[in-house]
């Protein structure tokens, strides 16, 4: 097993006697992200609500993660824990989202899971949005992909946003490093990255490739390609065919029909896998970026943005044939910073030793029943650490003691310290702060002793001269 510089709370003794069959070498490997997606927005999570048939059979047929988390609440952070395995604010990209001709971006001497696959000899492809840089030197081609097709940052980073201090440029839709198009038509988003997404399994077929799909759906606002519209009712139709600019409220409605063409989207991609006769040496990892703008997450508090289950743990499914046990429901708690670590190690790559690398190699929980590595996990809220997790314990730091009410949707966390026994209380309702002071002091340990490693160790992001919106 590898070893990574975590933090200092990783249960390293049982991860290490974790004992697990040694995986196949240098399997294809896929993840496929979604934009704002909740927690119960997937059959298998419960969500009765969407038609998820084809992720549904994948979550079947190898593991459903129910604790897996981002480690960020919002896009940018998010993404940028994905491609390098640390806390957002460990690279400096704990702050907030990433706007058009924006001077900051992921350091080009950060080292993304795409250049780590890159360097084992993977073929890299990049198919959707990005959102970690716009200039030149933060483009996905300069951090590890050899093609790119899709939008630098969000679909609503244009001309008709919703806060009007804002002026955007027209979005910009990349190929590689060309804008080839200007307002692209969002409503057939999801089916052209997922054509482009298969042509690169066909073109790649004999490996090893990484394939990272990040679907700018279902973002606001909402677009569906017109197959996936028949079902809608004629009154949001007609809605929408007398629209002016961009009907938000309205394109809401949609939410459900934009989770059908994810599924769609979903099962073309594992039909590619089967057609080219690699579905039985391809690793495939569905998630979403964050929790729900308009979506639901079923027991969890809070949405978007916020500090709350809802906010940062998110779906998670795997499935790999012949390797990850069918059928399998995984309560540990996993994060999307342990997918560098993890599929470096599979690909027989080495990870940066250069630098704390905060996920760890979590093959041994997916196939052996493993303990999670991760003694504590801690939620941010912009700059600020406001949560953290330990077990089935999580501890809210909030400014003050006592019994104030607190909001639970989109961007809320704790106004007061609070303590919840997620076993018992996933909706985190009951307080048992009171009742147990010697946890609580245990979890503000973890908070004090990381904060003051993160100082000592965490690194800037980047910054561009002189930024430009990108146009044709």
């Amino acid at each position: 097993m590898n070893k990574v510089n975590l933090i200092g709370f990783v249960a390293s003794v049982c991860f290490a006697a974790a004992v697990s069959a040694a995986p196949p070498s240098r399997p294809n490997v896929i993840i496929i992200l979604t934009d704002d997606q909740g927690y119960a927005d997937l059959g298998c999570f419960g969500g009765g609500h969407v038609k998820t048939p084809q992720i549904d059979q994948m979550a079947a047929e190898g593991a459903k993660l129910t604790s897996f988390y981002v480690a960020g609440s919002v896009c940018t952070p998010s993404r940028s824990a994905l491609m390098t395995g640390c806390y957002p604010k460990r690279v400096g990209l704990a702050g907030g989202v990433f706007l058009a001709a924006d001077k900051n971006g992921l350091n080009p001497e950060e080292v993304t899971i795409a250049e780590v696959l890159k360097s084992a000899g993977y073929a890299t492809g990049m198919f959707g949005k990005w959102h970690l840089g716009d200039q030149p030197a933060f483009l996905p081609t300069r951090q590890g992909f050899d093609e790119f097709f899709g939008i630098p940052y969000s679909h609503d980073i244009h001309p008709f946003h919703t806060n009007p201090k804002h002026h955007f440029p027209p979005l910009p839709l990349l190929e590689g490093e060309t804008v080839v198009e200007q307002e692209p038509d969002a409503d057939y988003l999801t089916r052209r990255i997922t054509e482009r997404a298969v042509d690169f399994i066909g073109r790649h077929k004999d490996g090893p490739f990484f394939l990272y799909i990040p679907h700018p759906a279902p973002h606001r606002p909402i677009h569906a390609s017109p197959p996936f519209m028949d079902e809608v009712p004629d009154a949001i139709k007609a809605k929408l065919e007398h629209e002016e600019g961009v009907d938000y409220a309205t394109r809401d409605k949609l939410y459900n029909y934009a989770i059908g063409e994810i599924d769609w989207s979903v099962g073309q991609i594992l039909d590619a896998l089967k057609a080219q006769g690699i579905d039985g040496n391809t690793v495939v990892f569905f998630t979403s970026d964050n929790g729900p703008s308009v979506g639901k997450t079923g027991p969890l508090s809070g949405g978007k943005g916020s500090s709350y289950e809802g906010g940062m743990r998110v779906p998670g499914i795997i499935s790999w044939p012949g390797n990850v046990p069918a059928g399998q429901t995984i309560d540990e708690l996993l994060s999307t910073i342990d997918l560098l670590p993890t599929f470096a190690k599979l690909a027989g790559a080495e990870i940066p030793s250069d630098r704390v690398i905060d996920g760890a190699d979590v093959w041994p929980v997916l196939t052996a029943g493993a303990a999670g590595p991760h003694e504590a996990f801690f939620y941010y809220k912009g700059e600020r650490l406001v949560a953290v997790r330990s077990g089935k314990w999580k501890l809210h730091i909030g400014k003050t003691q006592g019994k104030a009410p607190a909001k639970r949707g989109k961007g809320s966390s704790s106004p007061i310290m609070a303590l919840y026994d997620l076993a018992a209380d996933l909706g985190e309702k009951n307080n048992v702060l009171e009742s147990n002071p010697e946890v609580a002091e245990r979890l503000r340990s973890y908070v004090t002793a990381f904060e003051v490693e993160l100082a000592r160790n965490s690194r800037p992001a980047g910054v561009a001269q002189n930024p430009q919106p990108l146009t044709k």
